[in-house]
């Protein structure tokens, strides 16, 4: 399924969402900004609530080419959603502008930076702090 935020100055903000091996993958191509975040987010939500039995999120960040604090509260949102279905979520393939901002603003600790691919999910056993997640579906926050 491909999500797009519609024009605004020539750039569109396309999001594909695939559910792959219980999985869901979502491919960000553009600018992150109010406007776009403002016309993905339900679109996303939507395809969450449709895929609620999935056992992880992977958010594949490689093509962002701009992204400002309103990615920020973009990804914070999502991530609450799937935390509402104890979906751990994972940040893979992050460009250079993403992480920039990500890195600041201290979103790895909620949201873990996974290997390139994003994989099946079954294999993030350890993040890169060497928290436990993945497999237990609560992103690595075992009490």
């Amino acid at each position: 399924e491909e999500i797009k935020s519609g024009e605004k100055g020539g750039m569109a903000m396309k999001v594909s969402a695939t559910r792959k091996n219980d999985v869901l993958h979502f491919y960000f191509d553009g600018e992150l900004d109010e406007y776009a975040a403002k016309n993905v987010r339900r679109r996303i939500d939507a395809f969450v609530d449709d895929n609620a039995s999935a056992q992880s999120a992977v958010f594949h960040l490689t093509n962002i080419t701009f992204m400002d604090s309103t990615g920020i509260g973009f990804f914070i949102g999502r991530y609450k959603k799937l935390a509402s279905y104890s979906i751990p979520a994972y940040f893979s393939d992050v460009g250079s502008e993403a992480d920039k901002v990500l890195s600041l603003s201290g979103l790895y600790t909620v949201v873990p930076k996974i290997g390139a691919g994003g994989g099946s999910g079954a294999e993030y056993a350890y993040s890169e702090s060497g928290k436990r997640g993945g497999n237990y579906g609560d992103g690595g926050r075992r009490k």
